[in-house]
Parts: structure tokens; C-alpha cells; sequence
């Protein structure tokens, strides 16, 4: 392992030895900003190798032109502490409801886990936050859950909810987006470590992604649904409906865009985070496609020694 890519990324040797090479850092503003966040969270700042692969996540965001639509975003895996992962990249702060979540949920590189029952966090966004035809909701799993449930949403079926019912043992997803019917229901491979999102762009247009398909709706919207979208749960009107027991690594709500140009980054970040905090090493001088590769050697038992 490098000893430069498990230093803290605001080590003064962070960049690397005199004399003995360099390595890359985070030099985003924004990145710099989040990371700063978690450090103060977690009592100390995560690795460089993390802090890149964070850094690259934000720079592909915006490359890709998602970045302005994420209004709420979590990347609920990575940092040294759950209360680091609790700390949001953009908007208000998720409440981890009567404390329900404890630090045996959170697994650096897989993310927080549900319990089926009692444990969720309030986004701290509201549902009608975002334009009624301009909406999206994403998450990514990192380990299925093991019944019917709604890893993110608000409303439940009520005029205007904005969620997903997910059947994990059969794999059929039944969205609502700004709408209070359910609409037919999607079958789709299992989801474990996958993007799944979805949005609305259009009164009479809106979009489910699940393991990189797309599958396109023409229902017509309704007013939205006034309350805080859950994670883990779904908050229908002030109670709890759905709670999952999901493994989750990342979350975010916000205004409609490419989902695809999402799932981008976002699988790209999961994958050079894992690379890191398996390896030690820094992803920044390796191209996606092999860090993917060695990312998948470790999870089925492999070493780089």
C-alpha cells in the first residue's frame, strides 16, 4: 500500500514525499468544501485516495451537467464515521430520526443499511421543493433488501407521491412520479450494486432507470405531494410506510436530468471510493475500467499482493 494515499488528505505531505513523487489531490472548490464538512464530522479527514475519488465524483458531476440539479445529496459511504456520511454534499442535512441508525449500519464502502422496521432519515426536503413537472429522486444499492419496500419517496399514495414501491425478491419496481396511481410495474434484474433513479421532465413525461435501462412513462403529473421525502421509508402524510432493509451508498433529490449522465458518476465514484479503501491506493492515475476490475478481484477475494 502507499503510505501518501492513506495520509489525510490536508496532510502536509498529502501530495506526496520530496523527492519521492507526487500524487494527485482534491483541488475542487466544492469537493474541498464537502470534504472540510466530513473531516469535521468524523474528528479527522479521510484518506487522499478517498478524498480523489470524491473530488473526481464532483468534477464529473459537473462536467456531465448534473451537478445544479442535485439539491439534497448524501454519499452515505466513504467517510470514516456515520456522521460524516450523514453530511450532505449539497443542501440541508438528513435527520437520522430518533437516532435509529447506529455506527453498525455504516460500512465505508458499502454504505448504511436499513432495518426493515424503525430506521430512516428525513432528507430535510420537501417533496414540493422542486417543480411539479422537474423532479428526480436517485439512489444507489449497494445490497438488496429482502421484502417490498420504498428506499426513497414521499407520499405514499397519495395525490402527487413521488417514489418507487421495489419488490427486491421479484425484482418489479411500481413508480409513482407526481402521481397518486401506481403505475404498471417494471421487472428488472436484482439491484444490488446498481444506480436506480427516476424523474419527470415534462407534464406528461417521466423516466425510471434500473440497472442501466431506461423505461419511459406518458402519465400526466399532479400537484406534489407536501411533506419530506424519506430515505429508507416512505413518509406517507407524517407516518411511516415501506421501511427497507436495503444497503444504500449514495441518495439524491432535486430537479429532472439525464439519469443516465447520473448513474455515470455516480457508479464511477462507488468504484474508485471501493479502490481506495481496498487497496490503498490512490485511483487517480488508473482509468475507470480497470479500477473496476481490481475493485471486483478484492470483492471476490483477490489482493493486489
Amino acid at each position: 500500500m502507499s503510505l501518501a494515499s492513506r495520509l489525510p488528505f490536508r496532510h502536509a505531505y498529502a501530495a506526496g514525499f520530496p523527492g519521492l513523487g507526487s500524487q494527485a489531490v482534491p483541488t475542487d472548490a466544492d469537493a474541498l468544501d464537502y470534504l472540510s464538512r466530513v473531516k469535521a464530522a468524523d474528528g479527522a479527514g479521510v484518506e487522499t485516495g478517498v478524498a480523489v475519488a470524491l473530488d473526481a465524483f464532483i468534477r464529473d458531476a459537473k462536467e456531465l451537467g448534473v451537478f445544479s440539479a442535485l439539491k439534497a445529496c448524501c454519499i452515505l459511504a466513504g467517510a470514516r464515521t456515520l456522521a460524516g456520511a450523514l453530511v450532505p454534499v449539497v443542501g440541508d442535512a438528513p435527520t437520522n430520526v430518533a437516532d435509529g441508525f447506529v455506527e453498525g449500519d455504516y460500512s465505508r464502502t458499502a454504505g448504511l443499511t436499513g432495518d426493515g422496521a424503525t430506521t430512516y432519515l428525513d432528507s430535510g426536503r420537501n417533496n414540493n421543493a422542486d417543480p411539479q413537472n422537474s423532479v428526480h429522486h436517485s439512489i444507489w444499492v449497494s445490497a438488496q433488501g429482502s421484502a417490498v419496500s420504498v428506499p426513497i419517496g414521499a407520499g405514499f399514495n397519495l395525490t402527487g407521491a413521488t417514489r418507487c414501491a421495489v419488490s427486491f425478491g421479484t425484482s418489479v419496481v411500481t413508480p409513482r412520479i407526481r402521481e397518486a396511481a401506481p403505475q404498471p410495474g417494471i421487472s428488472d434484474a436484482p439491484l444490488s450494486g446498481s444506480f436506480f433513479g427516476y424523474r419527470r421532465s415534462a407534464a406528461a413525461a417521466s423516466l425510471i432507470r434500473i440497472n442501466g435501462s431506461d423505461y419511459a412513462r406518458t402519465t400526466t403529473s399532479e400537484v406534489p405531494f407536501d411533506g419530506n421525502v424519506f430515505v429508507f421509508a416512505d413518509n406517507n402524510n407524517g407516518n411511516l410506510a415501506g421501511y427497507t432493509d436495503a444497503t444504500i451508498a449514495f441518495y439524491s433529490i432535486g430537479t429532472s436530468l439525464s439519469l443516465a449522465d447520473l448513474d455515470t458518476a455516480v457508479t464511477n465514484l462507488l468504484t474508485r471510493m471501493k479502490f481506495a479503501l481496498l487497496t490503498g491506493e490512490n485511483p487517480a492515475p488508473y482509468d475507470i475500467d480497470t479500477l473496476d476490475y481490481v475493485v471486483r478481484g478484492y470483492e471476490n477475494g483477490g489482493t493486489l499482493e
